[in-house]
Order: C-alpha cells, then sequence, then structure tokens
C-alpha cells in the first residue's frame, strides 16, 4: 500500500488544506495507508466504517467522535460524512474499497480539502478500489 500513502500525500498533503490524512479498507476493517504520524485507532477506523453502513442518520443528528475529540456533522450521505468542531474539522469519504479520511485545522480552507478528498475518491473508484 505504498502506492496508496503517497496518493495521500500527493494528492492530500500538498494542497496544504489538509493537514492528516488516511485509508481503511472495509473488508480489512483497518488502516492500510497514512501520512506519517497520523494514527488512527482500531476503534476509530470500525466506527467510521458502521458511521456508513449502520450510523449514518445518528452521525447526522449527534455528530462523532474521532481521536477523542467531538465532531458535529456538516454533511452526511451514503458516499461522503463532513464534520467539523472549533479546532478544524474531518472529512471522510467511501470509495468501493476504501475509506478515505482526512483533517483539516483552523486555518485551513475546509473546501479545499473536501475537493481534494472527493476527487481522491473519484480517481480510486474509477481505478476499482
Amino acid at each position: 500500500m505504498i502506492q496508496l500513502q503517497a496518493l495521500l500525500k500527493e494528492s492530500l498533503i500538498r494542497t496544504k488544506h489538509v493537514e492528516n490524512a488516511a485509508a481503511i479498507g472495509i473488508n480489512e476493517r483497518e488502516v492500510c495507508a497514512s501520512t506519517s504520524g497520523f494514527y488512527v485507532p482500531p476503534e476509530n477506523a470500525i466506527n467510521l466504517i458502521y458511521a456508513f453502513y449502520k450510523n449514518l442518520l445518528q452521525v447526522r443528528k449527534e455528530g462523532l467522535y474521532f481521536r477523542q475529540k467531538h465532531y458535529e456533522c456538516v454533511r452526511a450521505d451514503e458516499h461522503s460524512i463532513y464534520l467539523k468542531n472549533a479546532e478544524g474539522g474531518l472529512i471522510v469519504v467511501k470509495t468501493n474499497a476504501l475509506i478515505l479520511i482526512a483533517t483539516y485545522r483552523v486555518g485551513m480552507y475546509p473546501s479545499v480539502c473536501v475537493e481534494a478528498v472527493e476527487k481522491l475518491a473519484d480517481y480510486l473508484r474509477e481505478k476499482g478500489s
């Protein structure tokens, strides 16, 4: 998954509006690639998978916790979940085989983060991932 890790860096981190990024294998239920120093606890990976498949309505209403921080939901549908808190935000996008996660902090443009993650997800969907 070195290629996926390179994609995260090249297409997301290089925008300078994504602080950290990771990819979770849906079937494996674990992180398969992440940017340097970004750790996604296993329970958070599973919770993000369940957010799409079992808890989407609950996420819309209550938000969710990620890495011990609460995020309120800005948007949630079957492909994307956008969340924010006072320190920044979390963008979560589902492809066929992966869930992409990107964080941004205050001072970064959420719209640039969203656009970059959605474009990467489209690219991966075209490749069958």
